[in-house]
């Protein structure tokens, strides 16, 4: 199954195409991701970068349309503005050329490369949620994302609340994600492991929506909705 793959959760815009052959196998045969990362402090560039990044990553395959069996966008938790890009772009491709579509969590993609390279330790997966919050998921040893039940969230967590819920956890667990970064010595003195920080863990993948997606029953298009876990921002700050 070829599958076109995005995600805009977080400030970075990754586009994957792959061949996934077979359920939950890494992909083969055409396996190509092109992403862009902004700056840190710099604004992101999902609306300039994304459709951009599609064109080439299937040029670069030789691929059209007609040879695309799925798309699958990430739902995050992430960014407000970046998930409604994501997913309105993907629920007007799938529409426009008539192909299924599956939502894939943002946490989830995020932990299988750190499950796949570290498969005997427990395995968190931590956005920046901004306003001193993080976005958080876990899951045991030996369990996989999208496979498995994460053991604690998808949550939007405080650090404190973070650092208790990752001490109940599994010491001796690796945590992943700019989250896991920003948050590092809570998660450290909660007994877990943060990858360092240059390593390409802590970096949301579209190449890991293609495995995910595989498993996936696509539904109706509307169906793909975000995941925010919390209000936003603006609706926030209109409450009396």
């Amino acid at each position: 199954m070829r599958i076109l793959a995005l995600d805009t959760a977080t400030p970075a815009t990754s586009v994957a195409l792959a061949d996934v052959p077979a359920p939950r196998s890494a992909p083969n045969t055409v396996a190509i991701e092109l992403r862009d990362d902004p700056a840190p402090g710099s604004r992101p560039n999902h609306t300039r970068r994304l459709l951009e990044l599609m064109e080439r990553v299937m040029a670069r395959a030789g691929t059209g349309w007609s040879d695309i069996d799925r798309i699958a966008v990430g739902i995050g938790p992430g960014t407000f503005t970046g998930l409604r890009i994501g997913i309105a772009t993907a629920q007007a491709l799938a529409r426009a050329r008539e192909l299924a579509l599956v939502g894939v969590s943002t946490l989830e993609a995020l932990a299988l490369p750190a499950t796949d390279t570290t498969p005997e330790r427990a395995i968190i997966a931590v956005l920046d949620a901004r306003r001193g919050e993080a976005f958080a998921a876990a899951w045991a040893a030996g369990s996989q994302p999208g496979r498995a039940r994460p053991s604690f969230g998808p949550a939007v967590l405080g650090p404190k609340d973070l650092e208790t819920q990752a001490s109940e956890f599994a010491a001796g667990g690796l945590a992943v994600g700019d989250g896991a970064v920003k948050f590092a010595a809570y998660l450290r003195r909660s007994g877990l492991i943060v990858a360092p920080e240059d390593s390409e863990l802590h970096r949301v993948t579209a190449m890991a929506h293609c495995r995910l997606a595989i498993d996936l029953e696509p539904g109706r298009l509307s169906d793909v909705q975000p995941e925010y876990l919390r209000l936003p921002d603006a609706e926030i700050a209109r409450r009396p």
